[in-house]
């Protein structure tokens, strides 16, 4: 089994971690692509961590195989700060071995770490391989309905 080290996402990363999420995006979500400079602008407002901070699971022979972005935000509710994990993604040969256990700690270590109210999760409905996940590591799931609008849309 290979040895994988999760760390926090750094400059020189962003070539690879950009294939890893356009890899994420438009072959696992099957999203069409986003512009590229709207990608590269969120890849280095999460380096600069302003929006929330990645995290890399590196290869021993140094290549990226997975990541988890980790967003900041508030909570009305709890009137404290928040963490969304919005995305976590190991590539396939790297699946079953852990990587993703890591990824997640290493999102939870930083909430825990940095003073955050809570950390969520999200997935698609239809992703059993991520819920299953989230319920081994100890998620409880929410009773809220997600909604997703498009501000530019208008109603019917």
């Amino acid at each position: 089994m290979s040895q994988v080290i999760v760390r926090e996402a750094v400059p020189h990363d962003v070539p690879a971690l950009r294939e890893l999420m356009l890899a994420y995006i438009v072959d696992f979500y099957k999203y069409p692509a986003p512009e590229e400079d709207k990608l590269n602008a969120l890849i280095h407002k999460l380096l600069d961590q302003i929006v929330g901070i990645q995290f890399v699971a590196v290869a021993e022979d140094g290549g990226l195989v997975g990541f988890a972005t980790l967003y900041f935000t508030y909570s009305t509710l709890r009137a404290t700060q928040v963490t969304v994990m919005n995305d976590l993604f190991v590539v396939e040969a790297e699946r079953g071995k852990d990587v993703a256990a890591k990824l997640f700690l290493a999102c939870k270590a930083y909430s825990a770490k940095h003073g955050y109210g809570n950390m969520s999760w999200v997935t698609a409905r239809d992703n059993a391989r991520a819920q299953a996940f989230y319920d081994k590591m100890g998620g409880q799931r929410s009773d809220w309905q997600d909604y997703a609008i498009d501000p530019a849309g208008t109603p019917e």
